[in-house]
This record gives structure tokens, C-alpha cells and sequence, in this order.
């Protein structure tokens, strides 16, 4: 793995290529320790409604996922929960 390759921002903007996204979930930690992650993330994902919840019950949230991704970022809490939606 090389430091911040894959950055996380890139593999989202992949993902939504491929797959419907009803929702998306951040930390509430993220405006204020990743600001600039934050802003990306709202801007690739536009419309799709975004939650924040505390990084705790984000973490265990993110233990009921069917699918990880993991980047190269080295960056706090560049993390994001997305909920599939269907295509039809």
C-alpha cells in the first residue's frame, strides 16, 4: 500500500459509477477534523441524503456491513457508510 493511494474520495466518486446510493453516513467528528474530506464528500455525492453520527456508533455500524472498502488514506475519519439502493 502506498500512503494516500487510493485516497478515499477517489474510490467513493468509483463506487458511485457502479452502484445506487439511497443514503450516506459520516462521523460528526468529520467537519472538524477533515473538513476538506467533508466538502468532497457532499459534492460527489449531491442530492443523496448524508447523516452524522457519533464515530463510536459509527464504528458500530460499520461492524453490520456487508462490504468494506479499504483505501490508502491517511487522513481522520475519512470514512463513509453508503446504503445500496435499487436501480429499478
Amino acid at each position: 500500500m502506498t500512503a494516500n493511494l487510493p485516497r478515499c474520495i477517489d474510490v467513493v466518486e468509483v463506487v458511485l459509477t457502479e452502484m445506487c446510493v439511497e443514503s450516506a453516513v459520516i462521523a460528526e467528528e468529520l467537519p472538524l477534523r477533515n473538513p476538506a474530506i467533508e466538502v468532497e464528500l457532499k459534492n460527489r455525492l449531491g442530492a443523496t441524503p448524508l447523516s452524522m453520527i457519533p464515530h463510536e456508533a459509527f464504528m458500530a455500524l460499520s461492524a453490520k456491513a456487508r462490504a468494506i472498502v479499504r483505501t490508502g488514506e491517511f487522513s481522520p475519519y475519512a470514512n463513509v457508510i453508503l446504503r445500496a439502493g435499487v436501480v429499478f
